[in-house]
């Protein structure tokens, strides 16, 4: 550990920050990279006095910050970690990082399963760094979840994540394009969740370099009009899904009633589009029969 002023310190973080970038960014920085954690960002601002410990020395970090500043490579990818909800993920750039929008995803199956000693079966179809699934093993621990991935590199990192974040053993991986790793849980899931591919290749093309040129493309890019995937993942859920079962799916801002007609045509009920906190249908849901 490297034991600095928290004055100097603040002084040199002034200092990086008018190159360029964003707090948040810098913050993940600091948090994953220098060992300061956000509640101890937020105390030192508040009060600047004693001494700091760095995991890492000022140089170090300040190397890094100027990769992210001249490349445009997202701060996660160099740093190797990202934050999500209450979990430190490992991530490469084989993954997509996983944005702070789709965690509402957990909290619509919160809303869906209100008891936590429930006992769920659930797949997730796309699981890239295994966040989404990691999270709801977590908070069911009493349920069993399935998670696939077409990447064999994404399933070792979210393989790398659950062992890190859980001594539990209640979630399993499976390698395979969405549903055909489960043809064995056919009829058995209470839940399927998916966050997939959805740009359409239009706007695709018009998305900020920090996205187009790091983050997987197959990750992100969802055919002509960006539902490509998800109209396979809809018509194959009647095969997986129980009675009842319900499905998620994260979409584009501008798909929601368009996947709504998609679950209607596949005899799903209790179809909503839930709007995520900027106010945009993120999310549509439905319960199958």
């Amino acid at each position: 550990m490297l034991c600095i002023p928290v004055k100097e310190f603040l002084f040199w973080k002034k200092k990086q920050l008018s190159k360029g970038g964003d707090q948040q960014s810098f913050a993940v920085l600091l948090d994953s990279v220098g060992g300061i954690s956000t509640s101890e960002q937020i105390l030192i601002r508040v009060n600047p006095e004693g001494n700091l410990h760095l995991k890492k020395k000022l140089e170090f970090l300040e190397s890094i910050w100027s990769e992210h500043l001249l490349s445009s490579c997202p701060i996660q990818y160099l740093c190797g970690i990202a934050f999500w909800r209450d979990l430190k993920l490992n991530v490469t750039n084989k993954v997509l990082i996983p944005r702070p929008e789709t965690e509402l995803i957990v909290d619509i199956v919160f809303n869906i399963f209100r008891k936590k000693s429930e006992k769920l079966f659930f797949a997730e179809l796309g699981t890239g760094s295994g966040a989404i699934s990691i999270a709801l093993a977590l908070a069911y621990p009493f349920s069993d979840g399935v998670a696939t991935d077409i990447n064999h590199d994404a399933l070792e990192i979210a393989t790398k994540n659950y062992k890190n974040s859980s001594e539990q053993s209640n979630l399993k991986f499976y390698c395979g394009n969405w549903w055909s790793p489960l043809e064995s849980f056919k009829g058995k899931l209470d839940l399927a969740i998916s966050n997939p591919p959805y740009i359409p290749k239009d706007t695709y093309e018009k998305l900020p370099k920090e996205v187009k040129r790091f983050e997987p493309k197959h990750a992100l890019l969802g055919g002509e009009d960006g539902l490509k995937h998800i109209r396979e993942i809809i018509y194959k859920a009647p095969l997986f899904l129980k009675e009842k079962g319900w499905i998620i799916l994260e979409n584009h801002f501008d798909q929601g009633e368009k996947v709504k007609q998609l679950l209607i045509k596949n005899k799903f009920t209790s179809i909503e589009i839930v709007k995520d906190l900027s106010g945009i249908g993120r999310f549509t849901i439905g319960r199958y029969k």
